[in-house]
């Protein structure tokens, strides 16, 4: 039998108290029917499954660069279809405002001349790239894929936590998390009617081909290929496996040469000339013509060509202004200005340090909140006050007073917890969500995404590199609203 917790201070995903909600009970049922042995031993499976596909990530840093098999666990994040539906609606709308932002403020600029985004706070942005002003992208959309993190309050109240419009990686861990499940844990799947990943991929083959560059004859077939930095990037395994699945080749910047203002791909039948390219390397790294001269992934010449519309870059260059940090405090105001409605999905609480009244707030209380540097990411040059040491606290603040628009800081919410097994017992972890948001002539959700652990116990950072793992992500399908109306609740009040 399960050894259950109590949920206590924290939302849990499964528990009511130490019984299972509803939409859980099945899940449950089915892993009390397995000893203490069993699981151990399908654990070990599970681990040698990832092992075995080369599922791994690599750990910079650790050891000169450590790579390491995903961690993983078993017991998944199930959401009742009602509730998907709102959040498929929440980042289908998120994405749509964002584009529209990146759209505008690489021409006409009007949400700044309306006054409603500070000038300086776009011009002073590492991430805009002036090289990008007046560039005609395919189709109008900047956001081939994005990666919208989502998280739980204590009352189980969803909040965007973050937008990841520039390379957001992850994506291949998500179908083989379904994959691994599948092949170890068959039982449960028997009596749970989940929404299938199956077709995911033609959706994004889908997407990604409708960016056609502007020059591209309308009869001929675009030729695609997903731009890699290399066997030595920490997400190469994502970029092998997308490869893969989409079908397209996968090259290197040492791959492609432009010629008369046209990428080609070397072959050894000759160059051919392609179309679009999907790609992940960083925006400085993609020309050393323009952006850093030492960059030896990108290809020469590659923003000439893309100005002159016969190539396609995705995600397009220049979206990091609008995933940075500091710019999340506005992305309610983008879709009540450029979509005309209210924000479906709510943003948590941010202060600017770069007001001196926030400023001198938040450094009064740095126990109670989460420190952020705006240009960071996964988890680094981060504090969480309520865990910080004085001495943390006094070098934060030494951080912000010399560079105080670099940071932002939020309320510590009570991140919404899972039970998670490992090393053979059951011990609750929180968990965040990445929701994956495919854009083409059509906008189209990944039905779950990847639900990310902190599997440190005690810990609130998810991220792979800092000790975080991997959950499968189930999306019921609408059969389950046919049980009894006392069992179900409603929308987003965490209750489901």
């Amino acid at each position: 039998m399960m050894n259950l917790y109590e949920s206590g201070l924290f939302f849990d995903e499964m528990l009511d108290g130490k019984q299972p909600k509803p939409h859980y009970r099945s899940f449950y049922q089915k892993l009390n029917a397995f000893s203490k042995a069993q699981l151990d031993e399908k654990y070990q499976q599970a681990q040698s499954s990832f092992l075995r596909q080369g599922i791994t990530f690599t750990v910079y840093g650790a050891q000169g660069g450590t790579e390491r098999t995903m961690p993983f666990d078993f017991v998944p994040i199930i959401i009742p279809y009602k509730q998907w539906e709102i959040i498929k609606a929440g980042v289908k709308q998120r994405v749509q405002a964002l584009n529209c932002f990146l759209q505008d403020i690489y021409d006409k600029q009007t949400i700044i001349n309306d006054g409603l985004i500070p000038r300086q706070l776009i011009e002073n942005n590492p991430y805009y790239y002036y090289q990008m002003l007046g560039v005609k992208v395919p189709i109008n959309n900047h956001i081939f894929l994005a990666g919208i993190d989502l998280i739980r309050d204590e009352h189980g109240t969803y909040f965007v936590l973050e937008d990841n419009l520039r390379n957001p990686s992850g994506i291949s861990y998500v179908f083989q998390n379904r994959y691994v499940m599948k092949e170890v844990y068959p039982e449960f799947f028997s009596k749970h009617t989940i929404q299938s990943l199956d077709k995911q991929m033609a959706f994004m083959k889908k997407a990604l081909l409708a960016h056609r560059p502007r020059c591209l004859p309308p009869d001929a077939e675009p030729r695609a290929v997903l731009l890699t930095a290399g066997m030595f990037n920490s997400a190469y395994y994502d970029h092998v496996f997308l490869a893969q699945q989409l079908n397209i080749q996968l090259v290197e910047g040492r791959d492609l040469v432009v010629q008369n203002e046209k990428v080609y791909k070397k072959t050894i039948y000759g160059l051919e000339q392609i179309d679009i390219i999907y790609r992940r390397i960083d925006d400085d790294f993609l020309d050393p013509i323009v952006f850093r001269e030492d960059s030896l992934l990108g290809v020469p010449h590659i923003m000439a060509a893309y100005k002159a519309g016969n190539i396609a870059i995705l995600n397009a260059i220049g979206n990091g202004v609008a995933d940075d940090k500091a710019m999340y405090a506005y992305v309610p105001d983008m879709i009540r200005y450029y979509l005309k409605e209210e924000p479906i999905l709510q943003n948590v609480m941010t202060y600017h340090l770069s007001d001196d009244s926030q400023r001198t707030w938040v450094l009064a209380h740095m126990k109670e909140l989460v420190i952020k540097n705006v240009s960071a990411s996964g988890g680094y040059d981060m504090l969480i006050g309520p865990h910080a040491s004085e001495d943390e606290i006094a070098r934060f603040k030494q951080k912000i007073n010399e560079k105080p628009s670099q940071y932002i800081a939020q309320p510590t919410i009570k991140l919404s917890r899972a039970p998670a097994f490992q090393n053979s017992r059951f011990y609750p972890c929180h968990v965040d969500l990445r929701v994956y948001v495919m854009k083409g002539e059509d906008i189209n959700v990944l039905p779950g995404g990847l639900s990310r652990v902190a599997l440190k116990e005690g810990s609130l950072v998810v991220n792979s590199s800092q000790g975080g793992g991997a959950k499968d992500t189930w999306i019921l399908k609408e059969e389950w609203q046919h049980a009894k109306p006392s069992s179900r609740r409603t929308l987003l009040d965490g209750k489901i």
